[in-house]
Parts: structure tokens; sequence; C-alpha cells
């Protein structure tokens, strides 16, 4: 187990090419609060939070691996920019999670993640490819104005029928096969805008 105090001291410092902070499998009881600061690389893969996290306007500027992290407490990541590929895949959020306007300089791998009270990943932007595969969201979910220029996979994702895709746009794939929006298939005009090949 380490404090929360610890981890964002460790977090803290400048960041070096090929290092990271090993987080893996920790458990931290309070709030942490990564907000507004520049974040070295990290692996928090199998971590859990039960305070939830606060890293709305950090920058990430190495590793950013939340692979199977457990966020029991709200997860704020509006405003944040992932300098690299972010990585969430099984990630469960168990508050509404907030990604609003945050940026994705590499990919954002969400694979697997469980949204079941929201989320916001409104006004979003992605470099590289974002995934949804077979993600699970349900409540209030919003994608609202996001643009993915490295294209979109939704392969088996299972969204809510009230899910907000408004004002969005899609450049290169478009993979929607097995994906759901409630009871029927995500459709491609159910987005704002896609420029590419779209595999229903």
């Amino acid at each position: 187990m380490s404090t929360a105090a610890e981890i964002r001291t460790r977090l803290t410092r400048p960041w070096q090419h090929g290092t990271h902070a090993d987080f893996r499998g920790v458990t931290c009881e309070a709030p942490l609060d990564l907000s507004g600061v520049a974040v070295d690389g990290v692996d928090f893969t199998g971590a859990r939070f039960l305070g939830g996290i606060d890293a709305s306007g950090a920058r990430f500027d190495g590793l950013a691996w939340f692979r199977d992290v457990v966020i029991e407490g709200p997860a704020r990541f509006d405003g944040a920019v992932f300098m690299n590929d972010a990585r969430f895949e099984g990630a469960r959020f168990q508050r509404p999670a907030g990604f609003r306007n945050t940026e994705f300089r590499g990919i954002g791998r969400f694979d697997g993640a469980q949204f079941p009270e929201g989320a916001d990943l409104s006004g979003t932007t992605c470099y590289g490819n974002f995934s949804l595969q077979s993600v699970t969201g349900r409540g209030t979910v919003s994608f609202r104005g996001s643009e993915w220029l490295g294209g979109l996979w939704c392969d088996n994702a299972s969204l809510p029928d009230t899910v907000d895709l408004s004002e969005t746009q899609v450049h290169g794939r478009l993979w929607l096969r097995r994906a759901r929006r409630g009871n029927a298939a995500l459709h491609p005009s159910d987005f704002g805008m896609s420029f590419g090949y779209t595999y229903i």
C-alpha cells in the first residue's frame, strides 16, 4: 500500500525517456491528486484507488498504463494530455468518469473498460487509434464533439441507447462489428462525420 502523497511525490519527478514508476497492484486509500502537474511515466496495472483520482489538466509525459485498475472514487481526467499511448484496458470506473476535452497524442485504448455509472468523453481528441473494444457503458455517456484522427475501433462495444455521438468526426477506419447502442446495432449514421472505411 502506498499513500497518495508518496505516489504524487514520485510522479512529479521530471520524466526521463525509458524510465517509469512501477505502482502495479498498489492500493491507494486517499484521493490521488495529480491535477495540473507534469506526470512522470507510470505503470498502475492492477492498482486500486479507493478515494479516486483527480488528474484534470495533468500532462502525462511518459508511460501511462491504467490497465485493470479499479477506481472506486471520482475519476477526473478532464483536460489532461497524454503525450504517449494511454492504456485503460479492463479499467473499472465505479463512479462517473470524466475525460472531457482530454487529448490523446498516441492511442487511447479502453478495451474491456467498464463505465457502469456513465462517462463524459465529450470534446476529446485522439491522434492515434481510439479503441472501445468490448467496453460496457451505462447511464449518461457522451462523446459529443470528439475527433478521432487515427480511427475508431468499437468491436463488441455495448453503449447505452442515449449515448451522445453528435458532432463527432472519425478519420480513418470505423469498426462497428458487433457494437451495440442499447438493443440496436451501432450505425455509421450515429456519428457526425466519418471520412474513412466503415466495417459493420
